[in-house]
C-alpha cells in the first residue's frame, strides 16, 4: 500500500476509465485525494455522467505515469461513502476541491473508494512489474 500510495501522491493527476452509459469506454483526469485505512480515496460530484457510470459499472481502471514514465495502473470496484471525517480530511487536503464544493455536507460531494484493488506498477527497465491487493 506504502509503495501505491507513494506513487499516487508524487503524481496526484490519475486518468480514471470507465464503461460510459453508451457501453463506450470513458477516460478523463482525476486526482488522487488520500490514503486511509488501506481505502484509496477519490472525490467527484454525482450530478456528472462519470458517478452515473460508476454506479452502473463499478469496475473502474486508473492509469498514471510518473516523470520517468514508470506507470501505475490501478483497478477496483468503485465504493460510494458517506463518511464524513473522510470528506472533510478531502476538502482540507485539495484547495481545488474546497473551492468546488466548500462543506462536506454538499449535498454534490461524492468520495468513493476501491474494494477488492490491485495495483501494477512497471517501468522500462527490463524489471518485471511490481503487483500488489489490498
Amino acid at each position: 500500500m506504502k509503495t501505491v500510495t507513494e506513487f499516487l501522491t508524487k503524481n496526484r493527476t490519475v486518468y480514471l476509465a470507465t464503461v460510459g452509459l453508451d457501453g463506450n469506454p470513458k477516460v478523463r483526469p482525476f486526482q488522487f485525494m488520500l490514503e486511509d485505512g488501506g481505502r484509496l480515496y477519490f472525490c467527484t460530484a454525482n450530478n456528472k455522467p462519470v458517478y452515473r457510470e460508476m454506479q452502473k459499472h463499478p469496475a473502474v481502471e486508473f492509469s498514471i505515469c510518473d516523470e520517468k514514465f514508470a506507470w501505475l495502473r490501478l483497478y477496483g470496484k468503485v465504493v460510494f461513502s458517506q463518511d464524513r471525517p473522510i470528506k472533510e480530511k478531502v476538502l482540507e487536503g485539495n484547495p481545488l476541491v474546497k473551492s468546488i464544493y466548500k462543506t462536506a455536507d454538499n449535498p454534490a460531494f461524492e468520495i468513493f473508494y476501491l474494494e477488492g484493488a490491485g495495483a501494477t506498477i512497471a517501468d522500462f527497465s527490463g524489471n518485471p512489474p511490481q503487483t500488489f491487493t489490498f
